[in-house]
């Protein structure tokens, strides 16, 4: 991803500490969400949750990205959507660089609380390669089935 990181983190906003073996939806403690959400997410062993992102009148799913409980809350109430980098280990908001920026329409977050559904206004191409989406040009050869 060649996107630049968000501004800088407030004060005890970096990346939650990984929660203790057997709870794995632990909230972070000082969580910036309202405590009913933060205590229903199910992050990985890194405190993230994946973020599926869906262009919002078309239904194109057009990237997919990490969030920890301070990324969910500024896209919540930034009308940006903001991730967490894996490889960076720092915030970034799309479009600061590219100009390829994602308006939030919505957030909706699954059955399992294990991912996020980001439904956005997207301004040129989502994908740091220049495409659309990052799926474009990259089907795999499957066998089809159908319903009977």
């Amino acid at each position: 991803m060649s996107e630049q990181p968000a501004p800088t983190a407030t004060p005890g906003s970096a990346l939650p500490a990984a929660p203790s073996a057997g709870t794995p939806s632990a909230a972070s403690p000082g969580s910036p969400l309202p405590s009913e959400l933060a205590a229903a997410l199910k992050r990985d062993s890194a405190g993230l949750v994946a973020a599926v992102v869906q262009q919002y009148d078309t239904n194109e799913v057009l990237m997919l990205g990490w969030m920890d409980d301070e990324a969910l809350h500024r896209t919540l109430t930034s009308g940006r959507v903001t991730f967490y980098s894996r490889s960076r280990q720092e915030y970034w908001r799309k479009g600061d660089t590219s100009g390829h920026v994602q308006w939030v329409k919505s957030v909706a977050m699954d059955c399992d609380g294990d991912a996020l559904l980001v439904r956005v206004d997207q301004v040129g191409a989502a994908c740091h390669t220049g495409t659309r989406t990052c799926f474009d040009g990259r089907d795999l050869e499957v066998t089809s089935g159908q319903a009977d």
